[in-house]
């Protein structure tokens, strides 16, 4: 007892020593640095997007600048409102709507760059290239770009253009639907909104095409455009000589300044938790956004799961049948490659390079790949777990069968199998389980799962715990009754042994 106790004082210790040790590591990375005008940005915290000029820009300041990358705005605004950020670079329009929203916040008046926008069309699609730049050239000429800015951009005008072709051949625009006024979700709405969403449907209308949009992470938008898994690609891009190396830029349709944004000091925005909760599901029905992603994870999840049974089941008896009599050497080679490769690379580059690459030039829906490409991950677990299962029945079972003068796949399917398939159910429910939280990089390829539902409601509200609980909970709940499951399973497994 004296022992136990003695434990439990040092263990009580231990975790008292990391709290103070953790707390004086926090209190000496969070000392602001007051940031009045862009020469002040040298030696601060500054928040920028991943893939920006405003992250090249801000990268360049010497002098220990400390920048911190985000692959949404609003995720930088959010760190900036916790105090762990002095400053968020940005554009001066998407700056705009975010202060908009947070009163605690303010623009400099000094801007950080000015810069010109365009869209991005691969290097080899020159015709395409040619064909949008006419389009964006008759669009300036008819007036109908000036009147989308006075609408999205000077708020002085209620102009609207609506899409006209809606069959026929497709143009696909890629673009990151967290950048408001170009490009967002608005009123509960899963159909993106904005500047540059309204003027691509103008261009495809120009060109003939029906318009299809693709929301995906900024940084992977020129990937998907030189890719062929989108055509066009319009996110408030900066036209810079080093993007041009790999890329072919449109006509610039847009001249903007990108701002420093800073906390104003005193000012909060005074929202109660009542509040946070309306407004992050019940306003516009934006819990839509997190029970369309739920549906999606569970369809990717429970599919995954069949593929990664059934090929994993393949893989393991090849393993065992080489391992038991040498047979199907070659056979076993290439499932010790296909497991070394896919258990030793992580699941989200898998996922972008069957997405980019495997399947650059297949048109094939996300949900698809998605599937494809947990179930492939699954399987290389789901063979360990039956080779497990198969090399856990004694061995004497198998000499048992050979005496009896079975052949080996008798052996196999009529006494060996059915006993391992017994023992790897519950680690196949785990395997469930965990595969259900992985789906949670879905969002890489631009498929809304659940955990990019929360992303849109963050994006939408600059409100960053509400959404991240309820995702969180969502996860919790199911997982939780999965487990309550696979204990049920567990106890009839050890009943039927008795």
């Amino acid at each position: 007892m004296k022992k136990k106790n003695k434990i439990f004082r040092q263990t009580v210790l231990l975790v008292l020593l990391s709290v103070f040790v953790l707390s004086v590591f926090t209190a000496c990375g969070s000392k602001g640095h007051a940031v009045t005008d862009k020469a002040s940005l040298t030696g601060a915290r500054v928040g920028v997007q991943i893939g920006t000029t405003g992250d090249t820009d801000v990268s360049a300041l010497k002098h220990g600048t400390k920048v911190q990358r985000f692959d949404k705005g609003a995720d930088a605004i959010n760190t900036l409102k916790q105090g762990k950020l002095d400053a968020v670079v940005i554009d001066g329009e998407v700056a705009k709507a975010f202060v908009k929203q947070n009163p605690d916040l303010k623009i400099l008046e000094e801007p950080f760059e000015t810069e010109e926008y365009a869209g991005v069309i691969a290097k080899d699609n020159t015709e395409l290239l040619d064909k949008v730049n006419k389009a964006m050239q008759e669009l300036q000429d008819e007036g109908i770009l000036d009147k989308l800015k006075d609408t999205y951009i000077n708020e002085k005008g209620d102009y609207h253009y609506k899409e006209k072709v809606t069959s026929g051949d497709t143009l696909v625009m890629a673009s990151s639907i967290d950048f408001p006024p170009y490009e967002y979700f608005d009123n509960g709405s899963s159909t993106p909104v904005g500047f540059d969403v309204e003027m691509a449907y103008a261009i495809a209308d120009k060109l003939g095409m029906k318009l299809e949009i693709q929301n995906i992470q900024f940084d992977a938008i020129i990937n998907a455009v030189n890719s062929g898994k989108a055509d066009i690609g319009f996110s408030g891009f900066t036209v810079t000589e080093e993007r041009k190396k790999s890329i072919n830029f449109t006509s610039n349709y847009m001249e903007t300044q990108q701002a420093i944004i800073v906390q104003k000091g005193g000012a909060g925005n005074g929202q109660s938790f009542g509040d946070k909760l309306y407004n992050s599901f019940i306003k516009d029905h934006r819990f839509n956004y997190l029970l369309s992603g739920l549906v999606n994870t569970i369809i990717i999840t429970i599919f995954a799961v069949l593929i990664g049974v059934v090929l994993g089941f393949l893989i393991a008896l090849v393993r065992v049948t080489h391992d038991k009599n040498g047979n199907l050497k070659v056979l076993n080679f290439i499932a010790k490659l296909y497991l070394t490769i896919v258990r030793g690379t992580p699941m989200m580059i898998q996922l972008l390079i069957i997405y980019f690459v495997i399947f650059a030039s297949v048109d094939i829906s996300k949900v698809l790949v998605a599937i494809i490409a947990f179930g492939l991950n699954s399987a290389a677990y789901q063979a360990e777990n039956f080779r497990s299962g198969i090399m856990a029945v004694d061995a004497g079972q198998f000499e048992a069968g050979h005496a009896l003068g079975l052949k080996y796949g008798t052996v196999m399917t009529s006494i060996i199998l059915p006993q391992a398939v017994k023992n790897v159910l519950p680690a196949i429910a785990n395997e469930f389980i965990s595969l259900l939280k992985e789906t949670s990089i879905s969002g890489y390829i631009g498929l809304q799962d659940l955990t990019q539902g929360g992303m849109i409601i963050r994006s939408i509200t600059y409100e960053a715990m509400i959404p991240l609980l309820a995702v969180a909970v969502i996860y919790l709940v199911i997982v939780l009754i999965l487990t309550w499951l696979v204990g049920k399973l567990e106890k009839a497994l050890r009943k039927n042994e008795r």
